[in-house]
Formats: structure tokens, C-alpha cells, sequence
């Protein structure tokens, strides 16, 4: 499984031969300038909530992949399928089994609307489960005793995204106690630095997760990592 960061909360996944991309926000993110959202190329988009740091870029990446399937919660479905694009809904606690593998719609906590202020539905995250690896990836959330839920009812996580910038979502210690909660010593960290609310210590995140034995990587933007 490859994964490539492109800021915020935005990764590419490649894994079960498909290409994931998850909560496209780039050109409105001054750290990934270099980027391109209509540079992207996918097949699905896993939509965590309706914000618009983290569906600014949508439609852009969704006109130059007209076949790229939006897999996200009732209200996002219904919003883009209705616009005339390739969807799958899900909602909290249901699978669905896809050509890459398969995929469980967890809870977040976390507010959700559309950049209009319309609803979007609850904000989720998603355990990815593929041939090459199994990926949460927890989209906006504060800590919740939800996680523990995962290990219950998922395989075992190869490795975790979890926000880490704090004021929006929890910050990086609480990302540790998640960690416990999701029984996965890999974390990926994401939401953080893009605004001035959500800047962190780098070395202290890192350092804090290697105290408890732990491995917290913040890849940089336009890099990528394999699990």
C-alpha cells in the first residue's frame, strides 16, 4: 500500500490495484501550492464530511476522473449523484465490498456541512481493507471511546491516519490514546499546520508517540510512504 500526501487531510492511497484519494483540499491550501488538484488521478474519493477544507476540491478532481466513484455518507451521495457523478452512499457502521476491497463507514465526532452551510450529514471515517493492507483513516474527529469498537469489528489495522492539529480535532496526545483505542501503533498524522489554529510542534508529536513505543510519521507534502 502506497500512500501520498498532498496536505491537510488529503492522501492518495494505492492499494487492491485502485488508486483512493481521500478529502481533496489543495488548491485552497497554501502548503500544497506546487500541487494541481485536476493533476490528480483516482478512482474513488472516500469523503470523510462536507467542510470545505476537505471537499473544496471535489468537483475539480471528479472532472478530470469522470469515472471516479465518491464513496461518502447519504447526504454527500445525494448531493453529487444528483449533480450527475459516480457515487456510492454509505452510512455509520455499514460495509460494502469493491473491486479494491472493502470498506467500513465508522463514526467521527465532528460537525459536517456543505460549503453553503447546508447539511452534510454526520462526519465518518474509514477502515480500508484491502489485499495490500488495512488502513483507518479517521477523517475529523475528537477522541472517542467509538475506536474501540474497531479492533471488535475490523481486522487489524497495518496502519492508522488520525488528526493531530488539536482546536478542530484532537491534538496529537489524544491521536496517542486513540492509538490504544484502535490497537495500531502506526499512525499517520494528518490536519495540521494548514491554518495558524492548527500548527503543531513536529518534534514533540513525534517524540511523544516514540516514548510509548510508538511510530507517529508526518509525511511531507507531495511524499509518500508504504505499509
Amino acid at each position: 500500500m502506497k500512500i501520498t500526501y498532498y496536505g491537510h487531510s488529503c492522501f492518495l492511497i494505492e492499494a487492491g490495484g485502485k488508486r483512493l484519494l481521500t478529502d481533496p483540499f489543495i488548491s485552497g491550501n497554501p502548503l500544497a501550492s506546487a500541487f494541481k488538484a485536476s493533476d490528480i488521478r483516482c478512482d474513488y474519493v472516500l469523503q470523510s464530511h462536507g467542510h470545505a477544507d476537505h471537499i473544496y476540491d471535489l468537483e475539480t478532481v471528479l472532472q478530470n476522473n469522470p469515472e471516479a466513484i465518491v464513496v461518502g455518507i447519504w447526504e454527500i451521495h445525494d448531493r453529487y449523484s444528483q449533480k450527475g457523478y459516480k457515487t456510492h452512499p454509505m452510512n455509520i457502521g455499514g460495509s460494502w465490498q469493491f473491486d479494491f476491497g472493502k470498506v467500513k463507514m465508522v463514526a467521527a465526532v465532528h460537525s459536517s456541512s456543505f460549503p453553503d452551510g447546508s447539511y452534510a450529514g454526520q462526519a465518518a471515517g474509514f477502515v480500508i481493507d484491502t489485499p495490500d493492507g488495512v488502513l483507518y483513516f479517521a477523517g475529523d474527529t475528537a477522541l472517542t471511546r467509538d475506536m474501540e469498537l474497531i479492533p471488535m469489528t475490523c481486522p487489524a489495522l497495518d496502519a492508522a491516519i488520525l488528526p493531530i492539529g488539536s482546536n478542530f480535532t484532537m491534538d496529537y496526545k489524544e491521536a496517542l490514546i486513540a492509538s490504544d483505542f484502535i490497537r495500531c501503533n502506526r499512525i499517520i498524522g494528518c490536519h495540521f499546520d494548514t491554518f495558524g489554529f492548527i500548527v503543531i510542534d513536529h518534534e514533540a508529536a513525534v517524540n511523544t508517540f516514540a516514548e510509548s513505543g510508538k511510530e507517529l510519521t508526518l509525511i511531507p507534502i507531495g511524499q509518500h510512504i508504504e505499509i
